[in-house]
């Protein structure tokens, strides 16, 4: 029995995933969420953790999430509107914190007993924006993704016990947040992806279905989907 961990499972992304491995035996879900979250005909299946991580006490961790999961993935991405011009110490703490700081606590919490059991996939998440420096408004949000792609050298070591670690820099994907952005917008940043098209739901969360049950040999990379960018 294999638990598994969402972080940020109610992103389009974390949708999509949970639908492609709901059905899988052996597999105990759990599914972190902080914003409304339509009720599903599946979710008899899956433990839900509530929980607004901006307002989670450290010593805390532990009540609202185990220590024993085999599989972490981390989709959580809280989104400040900030630029560089003008962003503010005490928000950009809050994004790094919800993004990368807890979300790396909870990771750490789980090393002894993946090393124990001698298995452990572990995903995080970039944003192609780290690339190019973030956008206009998301200073924020940009720089603690890049501290996503800081991997640890401890954890680097531990693929040698079978706990694989990779993070993927997701591009321009077809979410409720792009599609906010102007259609014209859109369309031209649509042509300045190589490939010429936005990723979907179900692209990145096949890629990490695959990180998470058949990868057995990439570990400790920072891997684009983004269409060539």
């Amino acid at each position: 029995m294999k638990k598994i961990l969402i972080l940020g499972g109610n992103s389009d992304i974390g949708q999509a995933l949970i639908k492609k491995i709901i059905n899988i035996k052996n597999i105990n879900l759990h599914i972190h969420y902080n914003n409304k979250f339509a009720k599903k005909k599946y979710f008899n299946k899956i433990k839900l953790i509530k929980k607004n991580l901006a307002n989670l006490k450290i010593k805390d961790l532990s009540d609202n999430f185990d220590n024993n999961y085999d599989i972490i993935v981390n989709l959580v991405g809280y989104i400040s509107k900030q630029s560089f011009l003008n962003f503010s110490i005490e928000e950009t703490q809050k994004t790094i914190l919800i993004n990368s700081l807890i979300p790396f606590l909870i990771i750490k919490n789980c090393i002894k007993r993946m090393i124990k059991k001698k298995y452990g996939r572990i995903i995080n998440t970039s944003s192609i924006g780290v690339k190019y420096g973030g956008g206009l408004n998301t200073f924020s949000y940009s720089l603690s993704k890049h501290v996503n792609e800081f991997i640890p050298n401890e954890i680097r070591k531990l693929c040698r016990k079978n706990i694989l670690y990779n993070t993927l820099k997701i591009g321009v994907t077809n979410t409720k947040f792009h599609k906010k952005i102007e259609e014209k917008s859109l369309r031209e940043r649509i042509k300045l992806i190589p490939i010429k098209k936005m990723a979907s739901t179900k692209d990145i969360s096949d890629y990490i279905y695959y990180l998470i049950f058949n990868n057995n040999y990439i570990a400790n990379e920072v891997i684009n989907i983004s269409g060539g960018e």
